[in-house]
């Protein structure tokens, strides 16, 4: 590989200071500012790598759109307000969110739009889909103005770094990337024992893997904590779990198929499922309220997907109907996305139960 590819700056960094943890390399091969996945492609749609769930259909953003609206008038509609997005990808799911929010012209007024996004070839195709809408990008929430929000993220966590541990005969270990012997590729090692301090269960069977993401937990802790000193709500939809599995479930996929996570760094993509539990126990510690998750299908019909689906498909031709219909099914289908992903919102304690989420949660 070329001297500044990444596979390139992941062996340096190994003969210098020994094998890596996974969130080192995730780190490096997904977001390097040079060399990185998403600082040098576009990932997105059928032409790219994965294909997500805004760029299935317009009506997934439209619907989180109206979720958006329904929380603000749940605030009491507020004259000012933050609308924030993680990760906003091609910048589809906003513009379609923002189409559905003009139903209600004081809360399309009330609309400040701030965009977390590291990456700037991203940025670029998200100014050009957003068209002539004002917004201020970010590299991170941090910067992100202190004031009432609602907060969208799709997708996102699951791109966060993970650190994967193992059980063994004498406890827990790390599993770390090293150089093979010819220094010619990566492969998976095991660092010592650890003592008894991380969140790991000594009842695992032999063998069993545990992941943890300490930056997805410690990023919900201040989306709870903003939530709980200024209001507002989020909307965390992803691929994962709602309970603790020892699955080994770290992954990469190129041009849509499966490929070896440490053969090609910074050419694919490196995704792990999201421990939702995690997420909900770091957002109620933070004193906020943690709501599913559901599934993404129960979640979008109780948003009226399947209403949707039918009113464009009264104007649409024969051809645009069987689209309607297979986006839905997509989207929905517990074959499809429906099962896997699931939706995690995040409200103050004293608010209403979040539109598409159980009132017994």
């Amino acid at each position: 590989m070329a001297a500044g590819s990444a596979f390139e700056i992941i062996a340096r960094r190994i003969r210098a200071e020994g094998p890596i943890s996974l969130a080192d390399y995730m780190t490096i091969a997904l977001a390097h500012p040079q060399v990185g996945y998403y600082a040098t492609r576009d990932p997105f749609g059928r032409s790219g790598d994965f294909v997500t769930a805004p760029e299935v259909s317009q009506m997934f953003g439209e619907l989180l759109g109206l979720w958006c609206a329904e929380r603000w008038q749940a605030m009491g509609e507020p004259e000012r307000l933050l609308l924030v997005e993680l990760g906003p990808g091609r910048g589809s799911l906003m513009a379609d969110a923002l189409r559905a929010a003009r139903l209600l012209p004081a809360f399309q007024s009330a609309l400040e739009l701030h965009l977390v996004e590291t990456s700037t070839r991203l940025r670029k195709q998200q100014r050009d889909t957003l068209g002539p809408v004002e917004a201020t990008w970010h590299d991170e929430l941090a910067t992100v103005p202190e004031d009432p929000l609602l907060l969208i993220a799709n997708e996102f966590f699951d791109a966060l770094p993970i650190r994967q541990f193992q059980k063994t005969d004498s406890g827990w270990a790390e599993r770390l990337i090293g150089l093979s012997e010819d220094g010619h590729s990566l492969c998976w090692g095991l660092g010592s024992t650890l003592p008894p301090a991380l969140p790991l269960p000594e009842n695992a069977p032999l063998g069993a893997i545990a992941e943890l993401s300490p930056l997805s937990v410690t990023l919900t802790a201040e989306i709870a904590r903003r939530l709980l000193h200024h209001g507002g709500a989020a909307l965390i939809i992803d691929y994962g779990y709602g309970e603790a599995t020892f699955d080994d479930t770290f992954q990469a996929v190129q041009k849509h198929q499966p490929v070896d996570p440490l053969k090609t760094p910074g050419q694919a993509d490196l995704t792990a499922h999201v421990d939702f539990r995690s997420l909900a126990v770091a957002a109620e510690q933070a004193g906020v309220k943690a709501h599913g998750p559901v599934e993404q299908g129960v979640f979008l019909e109780a948003l009226g997907i399947k209403e949707r689906t039918e009113t464009l498909a009264r104007r649409a031709t024969p051809q645009q109907q069987r689209q309607l219909l297979a986006a839905l099914e997509r989207l929905t289908s517990p074959a499809h996305m429906g099962r896997l992903f699931k939706a995690l919102a995040l409200t103050p304690l004293d608010g209403p139960t979040p539109a598409g989420f159980p009132l017994n949660r």
